[in-house]
């Protein structure tokens, strides 16, 4: 048996993939492990993204949201804007310069979500952040 794990500037969030999106789920588990950075949104309000530029992940919408809760991760398709995965920490309306958005919630932290409100600020004033998203053996 596995278990989803985030770590986001060395710190560690278990998580839990959301049923309601099977296909987002195993479009991501095919990319994993998987790394990136993070970097503080723009348009959005409290929230980190991962920018994806042209990546395709071959999906449309399922489970979608513009207003993800604090702890829950949702993958942006792309469109009319670029792909992206974001990750909100506090209150949030999806939003690109070219309007709202919406992303599949896929994932969700489960553990740790009391540190959401300190990655925010430090992501905002002390710049990109390194995130792994991995299985591990539980």
């Amino acid at each position: 048996m596995t278990k989803l794990k985030v770590t986001i500037a060395g710190i560690e969030f278990d998580a839990r993939f959301e049923d309601a999106a099977p296909q987002t789920v195993a479009a991501f588990r095919a990319k994993m492990p998987f790394k990136g950075q993070v970097v503080h949104v723009r348009w959005s309000g409290e929230g980190v993204w991962i920018p994806l530029g042209e990546t395709d992940f071959g999906l449309g919408y399922e489970n979608h949201t513009s207003y993800p809760a604090p702890g829950q991760i949702i993958l942006y398709p792309g469109g009319i804007s670029e792909t992206e995965i974001l990750l909100a920490y506090g209150g949030v309306h999806f939003a690109s310069k070219l309007g709202q958005l919406a992303g599949n919630h896929f994932i969700t932290l489960t553990s740790n979500t009391d540190k959401l409100a300190d990655l925010g600020p430090k992501v905002l004033y002390e710049g990109a952040q390194d995130i792994l998203f991995e299985e591990i053996d539980a």
